[in-house]
Formats: C-alpha cells, sequence, structure tokens
C-alpha cells in the first residue's frame, strides 16, 4: 500500500476507451483502475481501494473526502457504472410455491420480476430496518427502511425474516 504523500500525488483519468488510468508523479501509470468500495451499504462513502485489473490494491482511502475533486467525481462515475443497487419500493407478489420463488416489485427504476434460489438465504438482514434481496442472477435489490414498505409488502417479506 502507498503512503499518505503518494496518495495525495497521484492524478487521474480516462484513456480513449473509458477506462481509468492512475498516474504516478513520476510517470508509471495503470490502465483499468477499479474502484471497490469495502462497505458499498453501510458506508458508501468510506473505505474506498482503487484496485488493478489483477484485483491488486494500488490506494486505500478511508473516506472518500480524502480525494481531489477531479479524481473523486471520476471514481463516483466509475462506482454508479458498475453498481447496479435498485432501491425496493413496494413488493408486489412472491410466487413461491415454485422452486425458484418468482418474485415482482416495485424499484425507483421501474418495475420488475426476478427469481431467487433461495429465499431464507438469499433475503438478508442489513442491520435492524435495511433488508438485500438476492437474485437468481446475484443482482442486489435494497430496502432501505422496512417500516417505509407498505403493509402488503411488509407482510410479504415478514415470511423470509
Amino acid at each position: 500500500m502507498n503512503t499518505i504523500s503518494e496518495k495525495s500525488a497521484f492524478f487521474l483519468s480516462r484513456n480513449g476507451w473509458g477506462r481509468l488510468v492512475l498516474t504516478w508523479p513520476d510517470g508509471r501509470s495503470v490502465e483499468g483502475v477499479v474502484p471497490i468500495r469495502a462497505f458499498p451499504i453501510s458506508a458508501p462513502d468510506g473505505f474506498l481501494s482503487l484496485c488493478d485489473g489483477d484485483g491488486h490494491e494500488l490506494l486505500f482511502f478511508e473516506s472518500l473526502d480524502e480525494l481531489a475533486p477531479q479524481a473523486r467525481s471520476l471514481i463516483e462515475e466509475e462506482l454508479a457504472r458498475r453498481e447496479f443497487l435498485p432501491i425496493v419500493l413496494r413488493i408486489v407478489r412472491v410466487q413461491a410455491d415454485t422452486d425458484p420463488a418468482h418474485w415482482r416489485v416495485i424499484t425507483d427504476r421501474g418495475p420488475t420480476e426476478f427469481f431467487m434460489e433461495d429465499s431464507d438465504n438469499d433475503v438478508r438482514r442489513l442491520g435492524t430496518n435495511s433488508i438485500l434481496l438476492i437474485d437468481s442472477q446475484g443482482t442486489r435489490y435494497l430496502i432501505p427502511d422496512v417500516r417505509r414498505l407498505d403493509t402488503v409488502s411488509r407482510r410479504i417479506l415478514d415470511r423470509y425474516l
């Protein structure tokens, strides 16, 4: 891992293919840099690594506030492209009499349907009121606060908690 002085001296840009490039003060550069959040749901603005294409950590930041505005902007753009986490606003129906269970939900990105292989393990509590749903394709859906769901949605979800 790099020291604080090295962290503050790097430059981040995009190449012609839109991939992130990290350039050190001595001119060395690493193409295909990937930002990875350590805790994307519980601490989205903290604990971020910049890794090379092989997953080796190049830099680590405890907070996005440590980044220069230009670098922070590029990293946030990249994270938004990489991370797809629809917010569930309402659970319309869960057809669990078949395997896998068929879920119909309304998200902040519109209505969608997905299948869940193992509802007992793929409905995960994240703290007191947050829930993470993981479909059979690995797509994650967040319910940030169960208390904000309508009564029908809460009743459906109660079967899995």
